[in-house]
């Protein structure tokens, strides 16, 4: 027997003007909905087909609907109450993002973007008219958030807060090994230099070898210098990372480097990535662990 199919969720993420469906999406986004912004109604059947047809890789779908498509929003409940695919119907949610109209109106003179709706440029006539056209909307939506007082941060825990299946997906750690001698990597968050550490590649039969091979991870890892940099920088991160997570950051990457991103950061990436693991996401990669040529003298 297969696999059983997972069933597929929809969130329909919607509400006034300058309530937060930016942040909204990103954070969809971060917990791995596949998101689309400003899908018209109408269309959402056919796309319904499209994610059957990927066999499963696409059961997490987050779409931005708005007053962009207001041609077609009439269309939206018909199309809600009618959906199938095969026997079962996926599980629709419409996330509704409220607003006072004195925070609107600021964060429009804020920003200086011009509501859709206003004809002639004032926020606060087309936040008015924009309330009544979606005042159907919002009776028929599952989740109502009010932004009034939410900064952008807050409003990202609380989705992940309601919407993650896994807390420890909304977070991850990026642990990199590098070669200074080749950069330090521009993506980083944190960079820590390990060149200080006892180099393998002096030890001549371990100079085409690398962290992944046991005897120079051995090596590595014997040294004082080495434990007493490990215990200090777990101490760091067991302190940084809670923070981080807590500012809402969706990954921290670490670069660990060394001379050539061969043997030292090679090691101590591996060795962070299996402390770490069982707290975190943690993902381990090797950047320049291929670069070094090896020539015969």
């Amino acid at each position: 027997m297969g696999e059983a199919e997972q069933p597929i969720e929809i969130v329909i993420i919607t509400g006034m003007s300058g309530a937060g469906k930016t942040v909204a999406v990103q954070s969809f986004e971060d917990l791995g909905y596949f998101c689309v912004d400003n899908l018209p109604p109408a269309l959402l059947p056919k796309f319904i087909d499209l994610i059957e047809g990927a066999s499963g890789k696409m059961n997490k779908v987050a779409l931005v609907m708005d007053l962009r498509g207001q041609r077609f929003f009439d269309h939206l409940f018909e199309v809600v109450d009618q959906l199938s695919i095969g026997q079962s119907k996926p599980s629709v949610q419409i996330l509704f993002l409220e607003s006072k109209d004195n925070k609107l109106v600021q964060r429009y003179k804020e920003s200086r973007r011009t509501h859709p709706l206003a004809k002639n440029g004032l926020p606060l006539e087309g936040i008015r008219l924009e309330r009544e056209m979606l005042e159907e909307l919002k009776g028929r939506a599952q989740l109502i958030i009010d932004t009034t007082e939410l900064k952008p941060i807050e409003l990202r825990e609380r989705l992940i807060s309601r919407f993650s299946s896994d807390a420890r997906q909304s977070f991850s750690v990026q642990l990199q090994s590098f070669g200074f001698k080749y950069g330090i990597p521009i993506d980083a968050d944190l960079v820590f230099d390990v060149r200080f550490l006892p180099n393998p590649h002096y030890v001549e039969h371990m100079r085409p070898q690398t962290g992944l091979d046991e005897e120079v991870s051995s090596y590595v890892l014997k040294w004082s210098e080495t434990q007493q940099f490990i215990e200090k920088l777990t101490d760091l991160l067991q302190f940084m990372l809670p923070q981080y997570k807590r500012e809402g950051k969706s990954q921290v990457v670490i670069g660990i480097g060394c001379t050539g991103g061969q043997h030292r950061s090679v090691t101590l990436v591996e060795h962070f990535a299996k402390q770490f693991a069982e707290e975190y996401e943690v993902h381990a990669t090797h950047r320049d662990i291929e670069k070094r040529k090896v020539r015969n003298p």
